[in-house]
Order: C-alpha cells, then sequence, then structure tokens
C-alpha cells in the first residue's frame, strides 16, 4: 500500500496552500460584500434604477462563483483524502486509480485557483468574445479556422463554461471563412485573453489529392464583454449598418428574413456581425456591445487614453508572427513561441486541452510584472 501512502503525502502537502487560498482570495471580505450586495437586492425600488442593480447583480454573481469554486476545492481535498484513508483502512488497491485521478485533478484545480488571483486587469473577471478569421489559404485555412472553433468550443466545456454562437459564415468547401461565440464564465477573458493572435498549422493536407505537406494560418481575436452600463458613446454617423440574412454552423438557415446585423465603425474600418437573434433590433444591440468591446480592448492595448485616439483598423487586425504552431506531420507538436512551452499530445490540445499554455502565459507575466 506504498503507492497510497505516497499519494496521502502528496495531498497533505497540499494542505497549506488549499488554506492560504482562501486568504489569497480574501474570502472573509468575500463573504462580508456578498451579504451587503444581498441585502442591497432586497431594498425597496432596488429595481428602479435598472443600470445600478445589474452592476449588483453582476458583482454578487462574482463573488458567489469565487466562494463556490473554493468550498468545491476544500471539498475535492476532503474527499481525496477520505477516499485515500478508506483503502488504506481496508487495504483496498482497487481504489487507488480512483484516488490518483482525484489527487491529480486536486492539483490541477488549486494551479488554476492560484493563477486566477492573478488576474486583476478591470476587465479579467468578464465574459469573453472570440472571433476566427482563416488566413489566406482557401480551404485548407478554411478547415483550420474551424478546427480552432471546435478546440476553444471543448476547452469551455471543460470549466462548464457557457459558449453561444454569435455568428458564422461557412467556408466556400469546407470550414468556415470566420465565426464569433461568446463564452460565459468566471474570469473567461482573464484565461482566454492569451490566445489572442495567429495560429499556425502544419501538417499534411486532406484536400490535396498529392498528399503534400501545408502551412496554414488563422487568427483568433479575443475581447472582454463590456457591461451595458459602460461610458462608451458611439456617434451614430460614425456607424453604418447592414443587413442580411442569418444561416446557422453547416450553412443550415435559420432565419429566412434579413434579421442578420453587420455593424462597420467608419473612424477605424472594424466591422462587428450577429445572426443570433431573431430581430435586427436584438442582433444590432449585440452588435453594439461587441464594438463598444473590441474598441476597448484596443484601448487598451494601445494604452491610449480614449476611443477616439484610435486611428484604424490596421493596428486592430496587423497579423504579425504566429504565437503558436500545431504542427501533425512529420512529428506531432504544439509549441507557443512566446512562452517556450511544448505539448506533444497534439491530439489532447485539438480537445480542448489547453491550461498548460494559459497557465504557462500568465506565470510568465506575472514574472515580468513583479
Amino acid at each position: 500500500m506504498l503507492q497510497f501512502e505516497e499519494l496521502k503525502q502528496r495531498l497533505a502537502a497540499m494542505k497549506p496552500q488549499v488554506d492560504d487560498m482562501a486568504d489569497a482570495l480574501g474570502l472573509d471580505k468575500l463573504k462580508k460584500e456578498l451579504a451587503e450586495l444581498e441585502a442591497k437586492a432586497g431594498e425597496q425600488g432596488f429595481w428602479d434604477d435598472i443600470a445600478a442593480s445589474s452592476v449588483v447583480l453582476r458583482r454578487t454573481s462574482s463573488i458567489k462563483s469565487k466562494i463556490g469554486g473554493y468550498q468545491k476545492l476544500a471539498a475535492n481535498y476532503d474527499d481525496a483524502m477520505t477516499l485515500i484513508e478508506i483503502a488504506l483502512e481496508e487495504n483496498d488497491e482497487s481504489l487507488y486509480d480512483e484516488a490518483k485521478e482525484a489527487v491529480d485533478k486536486l492539483e490541477a484545480e488549486l494551479e488554476t485557483m492560484k493563477l486566477a488571483t492573478l488576474l486583476s486587469g478591470e476587465y479579467d473577471s468578464s465574459n469573453a468574445i472570440l472571433t476566427f478569421h482563416a488566413g489566406a489559404g482557401g480551404t485548407e485555412a478554411q478547415d483550420w479556422a474551424q478546427m480552432l472553433y471546435r478546440m476553444y468550443t471543448r476547452w469551455a466545456e471543460r470549466h462548464d463554461f457557457k459558449y453561444t454562437l454569435v455568428d458564422w459564415l461557412d467556408g466556400e468547401e469546407a470550414g468556415i471563412k470566420s465565426a464569433c461565440i461568446m463564452i460565459e464564465g468566471e474570469n473567461a477573458y482573464g484565461f482566454l485573453k492569451s490566445e489572442a493572435g495567429v495560429h499556425r498549422l502544419v501538417r499534411i493536407s486532406p484536400f490535396d489529392a498529392s498528399g503534400r505537406r501545408h502551412t496554414s494560418f488563422s487568427s483568433l481575436e479575443v475581447m472582454p464583454e463590456i457591461a451595458e452600463d459602460n461610458n462608451i458613446v458611439i456617434p451614430d454617423e460614425d456607424i453604418k449598418m447592414d443587413v442580411y440574412r442569418a444561416s446557422g454552423a453547416g450553412g443550415q438557415k435559420v432565419n429566412k428574413t434579413s434579421s442578420a446585423v453587420r455593424l462597420t465603425h467608419i473612424p477605424t474600418g472594424i466591422v462587428v456581425c450577429c445572426q443570433i437573434e431573431r430581430s435586427q433590433h436584438q442582433n444590432r444591440e449585440v452588435c453594439m456591445t461587441m464594438l463598444k468591446s473590441k474598441l476597448m480592448e484596443i484601448k487598451e492595448r494601445e494604452h491610449l487614453e480614449k476611443i477616439e485616439d484610435i486611428k484604424g483598423v490596421q493596428k486592430e487586425i496587423a497579423w504579425g508572427s504566429q504565437i503558436r504552431s500545431y504542427v501533425f506531420m512529420p512529428y506531432t507538436l504544439v509549441k507557443d513561441h512566446r512562452t517556450g512551452y511544448e505539448v506533444g499530445n497534439i491530439a489532447a490540445v485539438m480537445d480542448g486541452d489547453l491550461d498548460g499554455f494559459i497557465n504557462a502565459y500568465l506565470k510568465m507575466n506575472s514574472r515580468e510584472n513583479a
């Protein structure tokens, strides 16, 4: 039963970190703030100011998520220790795989929560808006864009985040020319902001009858969802609106009327689209949220004082060099060119196992900002 004793020692070594996490999160302060917010929500006239009440509810939800996350971590620790102690008492070696999985899972959860404490940016706790664009290369690049789309939706599912399709434009033969999704969850933007950039694929193309190796590029934009109560004002004369018929993933028609909306921000040339809602008005509202989010993200990234300082779209879509390469042939390797982090199990990565890359980037940033 030596293997169980080793697991127990690994688990015991994590106990101080689990306890320290309560202080790192400021758990006592969060519980006090939660009680105050819930009391405020119960006051008469709370809903008279919709904008203010929305702020309170979002903050309440965020605090509950943090407290719940820690409580789940502590419960998982207790469950894993109980399982190991039962196995030792009953000398039951059949429980080893289950116990090891529980310890490994707790270790990963603890690492993720530790990194979450590094997310102190203004919008890190926000939902994330992801936009995929196929690069030059026709069908091969469009197929690669859809592979990336699948990879990030799988990542969202692994973290119990909700994702919603906002816009979708089919490729000519396969894949997608572009797509946009909203990923909702605590710190979604904080974790995913590091994924923005150009992603490079090297493989034997299934669309090449000669079986030659191809290199393809697709880009990913990541923006925080900006709350409706923000103070960003976009003059109507700065916006051009087009409407078109919506279509779903794979070319499936989802609306026979021209309800989909495309907004162009004239000063910068930035374009946003939405087709998920049933009416033009609703789709326009979603587009406006996305446009404000994109302008704010550019402003923050370019260290500008105000939105009006953004000169043009060329700053926003410049591809530059790729942030990550995915090699399927002649060997299998996924390597991040910023951190040097690499993984040989490309199948797991394409199935949404991205935490290693995200964590490596957050650690690198925390060291640089220390």
